[in-house]
């Protein structure tokens, strides 16, 4: 019954999945691509709460002219002009995955137990920390447009990385000496892993879709996020592979590797990316131009004819 069951309940979230598909809205821009204009700009007025969208419409008018000229997405998406869009969709799926999630989430009742926790309870902290990781979603949903992608991801990192460092500590002396944890410090790592899925769910899980679903344009929308899905994937199976070789080997120092990738990806969306808040997908290539070091990428013609 235990499998049966497992595999079950997840007709819910499918059936959810399905019922959101059904009731979300065409997207103004696709709707335009398509040669439904008048449906596209009735969405587009909706969306912003008034028919003064002229100047928006027409933009996206010209940005899907100009998407159907293009032949060869992925030839283009390698141009210098699309070489931020392009190191984002590698990059930000990579450390989506580097920040050990996948592993928490996969292998919660294998990593549990190995801290000394008994079979039941291990299953129990595994549900806990999927529960944690659904509900904190609703965060990054409330705050996204309030207070921007780079604040959520800058939170989310420096809190995933003060977690997974104090798990380590606790690890590393506890398990070192007493072979065991405390009940006392059991529940103060479970708290702590709980808080890392949280902060997770608020910042580079939901996020690092988002990001690059907002920063193609539309001539290479489709193979970015083609890119982006592909690179998740690859390392979604590279870090299951993995995952126990490591535990095994690096043991408490597992949570510091992943520790290390997460202040890496931290300080790259500190750096390297600029905030795409309420930036229209065609005015999306004036944030590369004015970023002090992408704009050192852009080609100078680019530039010019985007300024």
């Amino acid at each position: 019954m235990g499998w049966r069951l497992s595999l079950g309940l997840a007709a819910l979230p499918a059936t959810l999945m399905t019922i959101g598909g059904i009731l979300v809205p065409e997207t103004p821009s696709s709707l335009i691509e398509r040669g439904l204009t008048e449906r596209g700009r009735k969405v587009l007025e909706r969306i912003r709460g008034t028919e003064n969208v002229s100047a928006e419409y027409q933009d996206m008018v010209e940005a899907s002219e100009f998407a159907k000229s293009i032949k060869h997405p992925f030839r283009n998406i390698l141009q210098r002009r699309n070489r931020p869009q392009l190191i984002m969709a590698i990059f930000m799926p990579t450390f989506q995955i580097l920040t050990g999630i996948n592993s928490i989430l996969f292998y919660a009742p294998v990593l549990f137990q190995s801290m000394g926790f008994a079979a039941n309870a291990s299953l129990y902290s595994s549900a806990l920390t999927g529960a944690v990781l659904a509900s904190s979603t609703l965060i990054s949903i409330a705050a996204v447009d309030r207070l921007g992608r780079r604040a959520l991801l800058i939170s989310g990192g420096i809190t995933m990385i003060t977690c997974q460092v104090i798990v380590a500590i606790i690890l590393g002396i506890k398990l070192g000496t007493a072979g065991e944890l405390s009940k006392g410090y059991s529940i103060i790592v479970v708290i702590v892993i709980c808080l890392f899925v949280l902060a997770f769910g608020w910042s580079w899980g939901p996020l690092g879709w988002t990001v690059p679903s907002e920063i193609f344009p539309l001539e290479t929308r489709s193979a970015g996020q083609s890119i982006t899905v592909a690179v998740n994937l690859l390392f979604t199976f590279i870090i299951a592979q993995s995952f126990l070789y490591l535990l095994c080997h690096l043991k408490f120092g597992i949570f510091l590797f992943f520790a290390g990738w997460v202040t890496v990806m931290t300080i790259f969306v500190l750096l390297f990316l600029p905030e795409t808040k309420n930036v229209p997908i065609e005015e999306m290539i004036l944030l590369w131009q004015k970023h002090w070091f992408w704009k050192r990428i852009m080609p100078q013609e680019s530039v010019i004819n985007g300024s």
